[in-house]
């Protein structure tokens, strides 16, 4: 929750009229580095959108995160559609290990009722972008994937890229701001 990337974007979302609520997973907040099970990362999930709807009522929600924390979030909404989330955005959706390509990691979704959102780098070696293409194209309408030129799972850009990673936060946020203004 309180990684810089993850500051540095709540930020940017902030200065585009999206609000944030930030959580933890227990295993992060223990300090552990082995994740929790499936199922407590998808109660933390509810939670946080629960807390969300409770906090702000009026308020169209989208939910997702960064890597783990969107693909729980995608697979608790495959499970049973979360209350009031309208969307769905993957900031680094991982598709499959590092280096070694698979798309088993996106079966769930498509049970996912909700339009998403995927943000990716082409150097993401999380994410085959071969690969992750094609299963977008299954999801028809529902899945925009938008590709940022040489950035990895982080978003950091190559120097020859022309770009900062702050101009890539930017994006991200005000890619982020176009989409969920296409929801209403």
């Amino acid at each position: 929750m309180k990684h810089p990337f993850l500051e540095s974007l709540s930020g940017e979302l902030g200065a585009v009229g999206i609000a944030t609520l930030r959580y933890q997973f227990p295993y992060m907040e223990q300090r552990r580095k082995v994740p929790d099970s499936p199922k407590i990362l998808m109660a933390t999930v509810r939670a946080a959108v629960a807390k969300a709807s409770e906090l702000f009522p009026d308020l169209p929600l989208i939910a997702g995160g960064k890597s783990l924390g969107g693909r729980m979030t995608s697979t608790a909404a495959a499970e049973s559609p979360l209350p009031n989330v309208c969307g769905i955005v993957f900031f680094g959706f991982p598709l499959h290990p590092p280096n070694q390509p698979g798309t088993k990691r996106a079966d769930h979704l498509k049970k996912v009722t909700v339009p998403m959102l995927f943000l990716q780098g082409t150097r993401d070696t999380l994410d085959d972008l071969s690969l992750l293409r094609p299963v977008c194209g299954e999801l028809g309408p529902r899945a925009t994937l938008h590709v940022i030129d040489t950035a990895d799972h982080s978003f950091h850009v190559l120097k020859k890229s022309g770009r900062t990673d702050e101009e890539v936060l930017k994006e991200l946020a005000q890619t982020t701001r176009d989409w969920a203004a296409s929801l209403r």
